[in-house]
């Protein structure tokens, strides 16, 4: 065992990590004894991804990143449900055998290590009028989206969601690719969803969208705003209503330039940004990724505010997947695994 600082989603505190007699690392939130040797560096739980796509990218890659959480924002429900649940111990490659009956003591760098299954949320599909993006996009899997005409369309769209298992509910809005949803029907997407207890994540793109989606009730944009640079006053009534889902890396040119200065303001005001990288929109890593940090860094985010950003799964839960960091203000891309070997050195 030994004493660790580790990272509880808001601030630093003190506890001690230990492993069981698997390898599976384990940290608990406890005043560590006097003379209980230090950790060198310090613990956080895995980072949380809030915009992916696992439909367009090898999932199972997960087990082995430094992701301990990631919520999928559009996608068939009948292929990602079965993706998300309860995060499960999956032996790693080299572990024991059952047939193994060699009782010898081990040390613990020759425990069997242990990965840990992200956890998944999911949106379901994207609800979007009829015509409406994502509907006409070639990347868009098949059931990957709901094409609404009628208010009792979208109650009957979310209900098929949140009964698949959703933790929040996409809803499209892009004006830029073709129609949107009329402030009645955005309105009755919300009501349905909150009804069924479901934040709704509004894809906003177009002139005046993420204003309007906002006013209309949407918990969070899908995308920082990159479609035009919004007034300090539009920053001001955004960071007291909804909070915004970063994917800067996606952009270049003029419109990171313009998500960059939002995102910026947005979060001088005192508004939450949350990491998401829009996971399988091009070649994006299944994994923490460097390009967003940087972006994020960029932006003003540093330190403790950018921790927040990545919200870090509770390090002290049964299966959390514990990342070690040199010290408090290292950059999260510097994080890896916290293996036994780390509490012999």
């Amino acid at each position: 065992m030994r004493a660790a600082t580790f990272f509880d989603g808001t601030r630093w505190r003190e506890g001690v990590v230990g492993a069981d007699d698997d390898g599976r690392m384990l940290l608990r939130d406890e005043n560590a004894a006097s003379d209980l040797p230090r950790l060198d560096g310090v613990v956080v739980g895995g980072f949380t991804d809030h915009h992916v796509h696992l439909q367009l990218v090898e999932h199972e890659r997960l087990a082995g990143s430094r992701l301990g959480r990631v919520v999928d924002l559009g996608g068939d429900p009948a292929v990602v449900a079965p993706y998300a649940g309860a995060a499960r111990v999956v032996p790693a490659t080299g572990a024991r055998s059952r047939g193994d009956r060699d009782d010898r003591p081990r040390s613990l760098s020759e425990r069997s290590e242990t990965r840990r299954a992200t956890r998944i949320d999911f949106a379901g599909a994207f609800l979007t009028p009829v015509g409406g993006y994502p509907s006409d996009r070639s990347w868009a899997p098949a059931d990957s989206f709901r094409e609404i005409a009628t208010a009792q369309g979208a109650v009957a769209a979310v209900a098929e969601m949140a009964d698949a298992g959703a933790s929040c509910i996409k809803v499209a809005s892009n004006s830029s690719a073709g129609p949107v949803f009329d402030d009645i029907v955005f309105r009755v997407l919300v009501e349905a969803a909150d009804d069924r207890g479901l934040p709704v994540v509004a894809h906003a793109e177009g002139r005046g969208e993420a204003q309007r989606v906002a006013r209309l009730g949407a918990a969070t944009l899908a995308h920082a705003p990159f479609t035009e640079r919004l007034t300090d006053d539009e920053i001001a009534e955004q960071a007291a209503s909804v909070s915004w889902i970063s994917t800067l890396a996606i952009h270049g040119g003029a419109e990171l330039r313009v998500a960059l200065d939002n995102v910026r303001r947005f979060h001088a005001a005192g508004g939450a940004v949350r990491y998401g990288t829009d996971m399988g929109n091009g070649p994006t890593p299944v994994d923490l990724n460097p390009l967003e940090i940087a972006a994020l860094r960029d932006a003003g985010l540093d330190d403790i505010a950018l921790l927040r950003a990545l919200a870090p799964a509770d390090p002290c839960g049964p299966a959390s997947v514990l990342l070690l960091l040199p010290h408090p203000e290292a950059d999260p891309t510097l994080a890896r695994p916290l293996t036994p070997a780390d509490l012999e050195a």
